[in-house]
């Protein structure tokens, strides 16, 4: 199946195990961020393995602690910083999926109110007989599709890089495989030609089968792309206004958006395909797709950031809907966002390579030892996620695809929890 990007979603539940054990980390004094993340950075950075990453670490009240180690491309002289940008992909979906919880506790939409009240033309939806089969041997969908659905990816859209046969070939035909990878036609990462603008996204995924009954089973999808059409009815402004002004202009993310202006490109890190082992560039800053204005704004995998932005996304959950003074969501609405939101109808347990139990507004959440803890991952290997319970904020940026390619993130993973229990075991 052509899941190369969802790969890395089965290390989201090893690296919340390896945050678990720190979240006493807030009642101690500032750690050192040394150790084995160091080591880890220091072993993967260099010729023949990576040109340089960025990890993140960071506790309510104090910096953020950044480990920044080599360049930011094999060809490029500039050293990853905490303000390098990198492509976030998927660690985009739980900011749209904070902008839906925003406009929930408004009350200008409801969590379970059918998204047909806003598009009219997902209210007879049909429904294949045979995921992945037939796009024409199809029935009447039972349940219409809700904006819990979208967030939670239990809507039963199909999505270009997870389905196969004929429905995968018809949402590259249309133009309706959201994201963006390079100027090259790469195989199993060209995205094709888009749609242009979100209306008509919207209005083309309404005229295909889903993949599944909608409320019935968690399939990864572009729910969240489909959310940013309806932010953009509701509110009256364009997906990415609304994300400038109430999440990024407040939270002083100066650096986060959809495009990378040409004055910014020097700091934009190469982008790397894995092939037979070796890094081969496959979007470079100087000619990078992302210089253009995308056809339409990927509320599942369309932004830029920074490792320093993005900690202040992370943080302003973890504190509950305020950063440095600055409130931009209600306690109670975060609260509901990074709890459990699956429909009770679906079945839970091993999913995509990852153990997944609970989602919330387009993040997985942890439960068990890993209760509390929010995130998410992306397709160039980035991984960002926060403790609920102490506001610990922990991610990792680098870029290669796909992410499972190389054993970076598992190490990540091992490194990020012996430190965590130094730490602990260094408690007064």
């Amino acid at each position: 199946m052509h899941r190369r990007e969802a790969l890395a979603l089965g290390l989201m539940g090893g690296l919340a195990a390896a945050l678990a054990p720190s979240r006493a980390l807030a009642a101690m004094a500032a750690p050192e961020l040394a150790g084995n993340l160091r080591k880890f950075a220091s072993k993967w950075v260099g010729p023949g393995k990576l040109p340089g990453l960025v990890v993140a670490l960071g506790l309510p009240g104090r910096e953020t602690r950044y480990i920044a180690q080599g360049s930011e491309g094999f060809l490029d002289a500039d050293a990853m910083t905490p303000d390098t940008l990198f492509r976030i992909y998927s660690m985009t979906k739980p900011v749209t999926g904070m902008a839906a919880m925003l406009l929930i506790d408004e009350g200008k939409i409801g969590l379970d109110q059918p998204i047909s009240d806003f598009l009219p033309k997902f209210a007879k939806m049909q429904v294949q007989v045979t995921p992945d089969g037939s796009v024409t041997d199809v029935r009447p969908a039972k349940n219409p599709i809700t904006v819990r659905n979208l967030i939670t990816h239990t809507s039963g859209l199909a999505y270009g890089i997870v389905q196969t046969g004929p429905i995968r070939d018809e949402l590259f035909k249309k133009g309706l495989i959201p994201g963006q990878v390079s100027r090259l036609k790469i195989p199993g990462l060209d995205r094709g030609p888009h749609v242009k603008g979100l209306a008509a996204f919207a209005d083309g995924m309404a005229g295909m089968p889903l993949v599944y009954e909608p409320g019935t089973k968690w399939s990864y999808s572009p729910g969240l792309d489909l959310m940013g059409r309806i932010v953009e009815i509701v509110s009256g402004q364009t997906f990415d206004r609304f994300l400038k002004d109430r999440f990024f202009d407040p939270l002083g993310m100066t650096s986060t958006g959809f495009r990378v202006a040409a004055n910014d490109a020097a700091r934009l890190a190469t982008n790397y395909g894995v092939l037979a082992g070796r890094l081969v560039p496959i979007d470079l800053p100087e000619n990078s797709v992302y210089l253009d204005e995308p056809d339409f704004f990927y509320g599942g995998a369309g932004l830029v950031s920074t490792p320093r932005d993005y900690d202040r996304f992370l943080r302003m959950i973890g504190g509950l809907g305020a950063l440095d003074g600055a409130r931009v969501m209600s306690e109670a609405a975060v609260r509901k966002a990074t709890s459990n939101l699956l429909p009770p109808e679906v079945p839970t347990g091993g999913i995509m390579g990852m153990k997944l139990e609970a989602f919330g507004a387009g993040g997985r959440v942890g439960t068990g030892a890993e209760a509390g803890i929010f995130g998410w991952s992306g397709a160039a290997g980035t991984v960002g996620m926060v403790d609920m319970h102490s506001g610990l904020t922990s991610a990792i940026y680098v870029q290669f695809m796909p992410p499972n390619a190389l054993e970076v993130l598992p190490e990540f993973q091992q490194a990020l929890k012996a430190d965590a229990t130094a730490l602990l075991e260094r408690r007064p």
